[in-house]
């Protein structure tokens, strides 16, 4: 019954994110976006819009330090079907159907399966999941917080990644609402950390 749980008591997200979106712009946006680890927070905010089928469902993994390195934690791009904690779902396993290591610079996204809902969801279509890596939200935390004053958390960095890539693609009258799963400035001493080291490879590899 656990994603059941979750699902029921996260969904206060897609109610409150609902209602404020009429409120401000009069209509449905076209777009949702969310970060998914386990999903919970994703799923909380796509369950009050799933009947609406104009509203597209977009969800954002942790691409880590890149696909084809194999440090990440994306299960839809590099997982399949699987057992864990109970649940059938996509899941990051070796040919023996044992756990694989995963890789993210956000502890909450950095876990080897996803919640069976959005497995359901990416399977019949109606959302579509995609990954950003380290790098990418790094920059994305720095963008909102220089433009807007916001410390994203590392998790929601993602879905910020991957709207600034969207975003130049869409209509100016067309809507994206990306959903901010928690503050940023827990992380401070892990995004210092990443980038000091960052820093010192690159002089490494310049010397």
């Amino acid at each position: 019954p656990y994603p059941l749980i979750v699902r029921d008591f996260q969904s206060v997200i897609g109610i409150e994110a609902r209602e404020q979106i009429l409120k401000a712009e009069g209509r449905l946006p076209d777009e949702l976006v969310a970060c998914v680890g386990g999903g919970s927070n994703a799923i909380g905010l796509f369950y009050a819009f799933l009947g609406d089928e104009k509203v597209a469902l977009t969800g954002v993994e942790a691409g880590g330090l890149g696909l084809e390195a194999g440090k990440h934690a994306a299960r839809f791009a590099g997982g399949s079907p699987g057992v864990l904690h109970g649940a059938l779902t996509y899941l990051l396993q070796d040919e023996a159907g044992q756990v694989q290591e995963t890789h993210s610079i956000s502890a909450g996204l950095d876990y080897a399966a996803v919640g069976p809902e959005h497995a359901l969801l990416r399977d019949e279509g109606r959302a579509r999941y995609t990954s950003a890596t380290d790098a990418e939200a790094l920059e994305a935390f720095h963008e909102l917080a220089r433009l807007e004053g916001i410390l994203p958390a590392l998790e929601s960095s993602h879905a910020v990644a991957y709207a600034l890539k969207r975003a130049p693609k869409m209509k100016k009258s067309e809507i994206l609402l990306v959903n901010l799963s928690g503050r940023g400035d827990k992380d401070l001493d892990s995004i210092r950390n990443a980038e000091r080291n960052a820093a010192i490879q690159e002089a490494h590899h310049a010397g």
